[in-house]
């Protein structure tokens, strides 16, 4: 392939109109400056520094040190960016002499993004729990020769974890208390003993939401991440819950004998290699009159009709570094990725496979949406 010579460059560049030029860097630079940002709000989170802000008013670097027992300095800086990207409020007070000092705040709604975790469904920090490592970046390049993805074992156990924490307030904080209500006849059920599936449990915040709330039922969780089932059982231990059970398996392997009440999918289905034979082994696993309840990415049939989500490019990069990756993990994989999962996929997918009710459900979750089937 031909390359361009010296000349020819500077004939293209002399042609571009500065001020075209001038936005499309702008642009550019943007996103690496969301990649700082990004690694600044993980900073913050790690360091509990969002949490010690909540609540706190308009503070100094000083004062945000000593009750932090941080460095100032380090502090000064930090929270200076924040208040560079708008995370965070400033405001200066005139002091005695001419000085001023400079105050950092965490507004109510921020407070809600970033620091509180249990209780706010709007909760985004555990987002940014760490960047790809680079040995990760490279085989994602080598997929784009073999066509061949990583796993979410082979993505490590970061992955994992920050998958738990981005999906983890919706599961602990709505699935209890909103969506298993509204789904017919099946808190009745738990609430009277049943046998229930997480295929794709993964960290298994939704799975022991359940558990907790359920003891007279018994709750399985399947995932082929071992780091992701191993995080799961430690929770296990650690809360003393004894209606669980975890398998190392996808949901190629659950058994067909008709001996689940109640399943779930949560945000896993675009995400497997082979999703209609996972489908068809969880109607083969559902007892006759159980339900099975799909949450998946809210998403369009066409590119068109995406274009329209602010947070498109977001999600393609998910995608890729992720979902689409695991989908192809294996030859042959059907590779749906983050977006492939969409209403009309879901209903043809399901009644392919036998399910004969399919019910859309939103609960103004902004992600996803969800689905009630019964075979």
């Amino acid at each position: 392939m031909s390359t361009p010579s010296a000349a020819s460059a500077t004939s293209i560049a002399s042609e571009i109109d500065p001020e075209e030029l001038k936005r499309y860097s702008f642009g550019v630079w943007s996103y690496k400056q969301g990649e700082i940002v990004s690694l600044m709000i993980h900073i913050g989170d790690q360091l509990g520094l969002y949490r010690a802000l909540a609540g706190a008013g308009p503070v100094t670097p000083a004062e945000l040190a000593l009750k932090t027992g941080l460095q100032e300095r380090w502090l000064l800086e930090w929270l200076r960016g924040q208040a560079a990207a708008r995370l965070l409020d400033y405001s200066e007070t005139e002091l005695p002499g001419g000085d001023s000092e400079g105050r950092f705040e965490l507004t109510p709604v921020g407070a809600a993004v970033l620091a509180d975790e249990e209780n706010s469904l709007a909760f985004a920090a555990g987002a940014f729990s760490g960047t790809t490592p680079e040995a990760t970046v490279e085989k994602l390049i080598d997929a784009f020769h073999t066509g061949v993805g990583l796993s979410y074992q082979e993505l490590g156990p970061n992955a994992a974890h920050r998958t738990e924490r981005m999906l983890g307030p919706w599961a602990r904080q709505a699935l209890v208390a909103k969506i298993i209500p509204a789904l017919d006849g099946v808190k009745e059920k738990l609430e009277a003993g049943a046998v229930v599936a997480d295929v794709g449990c993964g960290g298994g915040v939704a799975l022991l939401a359940m558990a907790k709330a359920f003891p007279n039922s018994e709750f399985h969780g399947y995932d082929p991440s071992q780091h992701a089932i191993e995080s799961t059982q430690q929770k296990v231990t650690q809360q003393g819950l004894d209606n669980v059970k975890l398998f190392v398996a996808g949901g190629e392997s659950l058994p067909g004998d008709a001996s689940y009440d109640f399943m779930i999918t949560f945000d896993c289905i675009h995400d497997m290699t082979h999703p209609e034979t996972v489908i068809s082994r969880i109607r083969s696993a559902m007892k006759p009159d159980a339900t099975w309840l799909i949450k998946d990415i809210r998403s369009k049939p066409s590119f068109k009709e995406n274009l329209k989500n602010p947070l498109l490019a977001l999600l393609y990069g998910f995608s890729v570094s992720a979902c689409m990756s695991s989908a192809l993990s294996e030859p042959g994989g059907a590779g749906l990725g983050t977006l492939g999962f969409n209403p009309e996929v879901a209903r043809r997918m399901t009644e392919e496979a036998g399910f004969t009710r399919f019910k859309l459900h939103d609960f103004d979750d902004p992600s996803n949406l969800y689905y009630e089937l019964r075979p």
